[in-house]
């Protein structure tokens, strides 16, 4: 049997390592690295001097890194701007920041409603009308769009197919 030990960070070298490491798989955010450091059991100093020249190096950069999330959500993901925001402030973005790259009204949330309706459609082609209009109500509704929005995409497209 494999023993496995809980390694603690106990010097910067380790941490900057550490954060290298997770750093590699995908962006993070400041608050994303000091929340896994401390669980490896990094102190609050070594904390503090890893994410200070990560930041100096140009690795951790909060305001491109929200951005870049906010493209996923919205042109990958086809969220809303709801729930967008909330993606955003899970991966852990300051929430003044969140608001800050959303203060603008967009009508990407109609484009990516219909976008998403569209997709639902095709896999939902042999059912009748009744059971694509609630699924597809549904995965609009998980994806965070507002009941307005929804309806007016769903009253489109039904519409136009009936024509």
């Amino acid at each position: 049997m494999i023993k496995t030990e809980c390694v603690s960070i106990d010097s910067p070298d380790k941490a900057r390592a550490y954060a290298l490491r997770l750093l590699r798989y995908r962006g993070r955010s400041e608050k994303e690295l000091t929340e896994r450091l401390l669980i490896k059991g990094a102190t609050k100093e070594i904390v503090i001097s890893t994410i200070r020249h990560l930041k100096k190096i140009g690795l951790i950069d909060d305001v491109l890194l929200a951005e870049s999330l906010k493209r996923h959500a919205l042109a990958d993901k086809l969220l809303s701007h709801y729930a967008a925001k909330q993606f955003l402030l899970t991966r852990g973005i300051q929430p003044d920041l969140v608001e800050k790259l959303f203060d603008h009204p967009s009508s990407t949330d109609r484009y990516n409603a219909k976008v998403l309706l569209n997709k639902k459609a095709r896999t939902l082609k042999n059912y009748p009308p009744e059971i694509q209009q609630r699924r597809i109500y549904h995965t609009l509704m998980r994806k965070g769009y507002s009941y307005r929005t929804i309806k007016t995409v769903l009253s489109e497209y039904f519409l136009k197919k009936e024509d």
